[in-house]
C-alpha cells in the first residue's frame, strides 16, 4: 500500500498458512480492504520461525499446501522447511497478498469499540481500526521455555528451537536438549555428530514410527506439472486414508497395531536393553502426539549421547543438576519444549464487549463456537483455534474450511446490512459440550499420559475429535439460528426515534 490505511474492513493477524490462506480467499472474493499485521519482516509463520537443522513437515507434502495452489516441484514425500517456507512466500506473491501485509505489525492490544462497533488495533508500529478482526496467528507461534529454577543464572547459551541460533558453533560443545518432542527428534540427529557431549533429557518416552519419506523422482514433477489433476488424485488418495487414522484415536484398542510396529522399530534402532527401557512409552499410543523418525532412535546409541529421564532440579552457572542429585557440566542448553497452546499470549491481548480479554473469560479453558467464534467477541474469527487441531491429518484442510466460516459470515453480515454478527453463548456452549462428549473414550482422554493437549483444567481443548470432513460441512455455510445480527448503530438509533 502506498498510502496506509487507518481504518480497514478487515485485519487479519499473521501470515503463515492460517493468515495467508485468509488474504488469499478474500481477494478471490473481490474484497481488497483489509490488511495483514505480520510482527516479523517476512512471511511464512511457524514455517519461517522454525528453522532448526532438519526441520520438517510430518504430513505429506501432496496434502500439507493449499487445495488451490497444489506444489509439482516438492522433492520429497515429507517436505522440508525451506521448500515449505518458499511455498508460502510464492503463494503470497503469486496471488497478490503482499501489498497488504504490514510488516513489524505486532498487534499488541485488540479491544472492541462498542459505539464505532468496530474493534481498534494497537500495533507496534501504531493504530488502526478494522469492522472484523481475523486472528491467524496459530498454536505454534509461542515457544514455551521451563520455568528451571536457576535458569537465569547459566553463563551458557540457551536458545528455543524454534528460534535456533544459528550464529552459535556448537561443535565441540557440551550440550543439553531439554523436551523430545517433534523438534527435537529432528534436530538431534542433526547435532549429534558435531557436539562433544549431548545429554538429552527426557520427561516422557514419545511414541516413534517409522518415516515413510523418500524423494519425488524427477518424472512425477514433471507429471503433476504437465497434469495438476494427477496431483490433485494423490492429495485425495493420501488425505482418505490419513482420515481413518482417526479410528484408532477414537477406539484405543485399534492401537494396538500401530503400537507393535512402533514397538519393533524401537527394537530394531536400539541394541542395547537399558536405553531401549528408556525408550519405551509406559502411555497408550496416539495419548501425546505421535512422532515419525528414522535416524532419532540411532543417534540416541551414540557413543557421545546420554538419555536422562531423571527430572531437573536446577540449573547452576555451567551444569544441570537432577533429581537424583547428579551433576552435568553443559556449555549450551536448548529447549524443544514446544509452545503456549492453551494458554496462548494473544488471548491477554484481546478484549471483547465487556473489556474483559480471552485469557479472563477462558479462564486456562479456551473455548469457540466452531473453532472461530466467542460470544460477547463480535466480528471476531479464529483460524486454527480451540478444538481445531489434528493429530492424524492436515491442519491446512482445517484451516481451508475455516477461511470458509469467515467468507460466508462476512455474506450474511453484507446481505442483512448487519455491523456485527457474535455466536450466541447458549449454541456456542452446546456446541463445545457436544465436542468434549465426542472426546470421551478417546485415547487423548483415557491413554494415561499428560499432553499439551489438554487444558489446565483437564479438558482437550486442542484437538478435532473425529473426521475432518464433518468440520468441512459445518464451516461451509453459518446457520443464522446460531448467531445475533446487529445493525450499524445509526440504523438503530433511527429506528428507536
Amino acid at each position: 500500500m502506498n498510502k496506509i490505511q487507518q481504518d480497514v474492513r478487515v485485519a487479519i493477524v499473521g501470515s503463515g498458512f492460517a493468515g495467508l490462506g485468509m488474504a488469499i480467499r478474500l481477494r478471490e472474493a473481490g474484497i481488497e480492504d483489509f490488511a495483514v499485521l505480520e510482527r516479523a519482516h517476512d512471511v511464512g509463520g511457524t514455517w519461517r520461525d522454525n528453522s532448526y537443522p532438519g526441520c520438517a513437515c510430518d504430513v505429506p507434502s501432496h496434502l500439507y499446501s493449499f487445495s488451490f495452489a497444489p506444489n509439482p516441484e516438492w522433492t520429497s514425500t515429507f517436505s522440508p522447511q525451506p521448500e515449505i517456507w518458499d511455498y508460502l512466500r510464492g503463494c503470497a506473491q503469486r496471488y497478490g497478498v503482499m501489498p497488504h501485509i504490514r510488516f513489524g505489525h505486532e498487534l499488541l492490544d485488540a479491544g472492541w469499540d462498542e459505539d464505532a462497533q468496530r474493534w481498534r488495533l494497537e500495533t507496534s508500529r501504531g493504530n488502526l481500526t478494522a469492522q472484523v478482526l481475523v486472528l491467524g496467528t496459530g498454536p505454534l507461534s509461542a515457544p514455551a521455555i521451563p520455568d528451571l529454577p536457576g535458569l537465569e543464572r547459566f553463563e551458557g547459551t540457551t536458545f528455543h528451537s524454534a528460534a535456533w541460533d544459528h550464529d552459535h558453533d556448537l561443535d565441540g560443545e557440551r550440550v543439553a536438549v531439554v523436551g523430545t518432542g517433534a523438534s527435537a527428534i529432528q534436530f538431534v540427529p542433526r547435532i549429534q555428530p558435531r557436539v562433544g557431549r549431548l545429554h538429552v533429557f527426557q520427561r516422557t518416552a514419545p511414541w516413534i514410527m517409522p518415516r515413510p519419506d523418500r524423494p519425488l523422482r524427477s518424472w512425477e514433477r514433471r507429471l503433476y506439472r504437465a497434469l495438476p489433476a494427477a496431483q490433485l488424485l494423490m492429495r485425495a488418495g493420501i488425505y482418505w486414508a490419513r482420515e481413518s487414522f482417526v479410528l484408532g484415536f477414537r477406539h484405543p484398542r485399534a492401537m494396538r497395531l500401530g503400537q507393535r510396529l512402533a514397538l519393533r522399530h524401537v527394537r530394531r534402532q536400539v541394541a542395547d536393553p537399558e536405553l531401549r527401557r528408556k525408550l519405551t512409552p509406559s502411555y497408550r499410543m496416539g495419548c501425546k502426539r505421535v512422532l515419525i523418525s528414522n535416524d532419532y532412535l540411532p543417534a540416541l546409541g551414540r557413543a557421545n549421547v546420554e538419555v536422562v529421564t531423571d527430572a531437573i532440579r536446577e540449573v547452576r552457572p555451567r551444569s544441570i543438576v537432577t533429581a537424583d542429585g547428579s551433576e552435568r557440566e553443559v556449555d549450551t542448553i536448548v529447549f524443544g519444549t514446544g509452545f503456549h497452546v492453551t494458554d496462548m499470549p494473544a488471548a491477554e491481548r484481546v478484549r471483547g464487549r465487556d473489556g474483559r480479554s480471552l485469557a479472563e473469560v477462558w479462564a486456562g479453558s479456551p473455548q469457540a463456537h466452531l473453532g472461530a467464534m466467542v460470544a460477547g467477541y463480535p466480528n471476531l474469527f479464529f483460524l486454527v483455534g480451540p478444538n481445531t487441531g489434528l493429530g492424524h491429518n492436515s491442519i491446512v484442510f482445517m484451516i481451508e474450511s475455516q477461511c470458509n466460516y469467515v467468507l460466508d459470515a462476512l455474506r450474511l453480515m453484507e446481505a442483512g446490512g448487519a455491523a456485527e454478527l457474535e455466536v450466541r453463548p447458549e449454541a456456542q456452549a452446546a456446541y463445545n459440550a457436544r465436542i468434549q462428549e465426542q472426546m470421551r473414550g478417546t485415547v487423548w482422554t483415557s491413554g494415561g499420559c499428560a499432553s499439551w493437549y489438554l487444558d489446565a483444567q483437564g479438558r482437550n481443548t486442542t484437538l478435532w475429535p473425529t473426521f475432518t470432513w464433518p468440520f468441512r460441512e459445518r464451516t461451509r455455510r453459518l446457520d443464522p439460528a446460531h448467531y445475533e445480527l446487529r445493525a450499524p448503530r445509526a440504523v438503530r438509533e433511527a429506528v428507536a426515534a
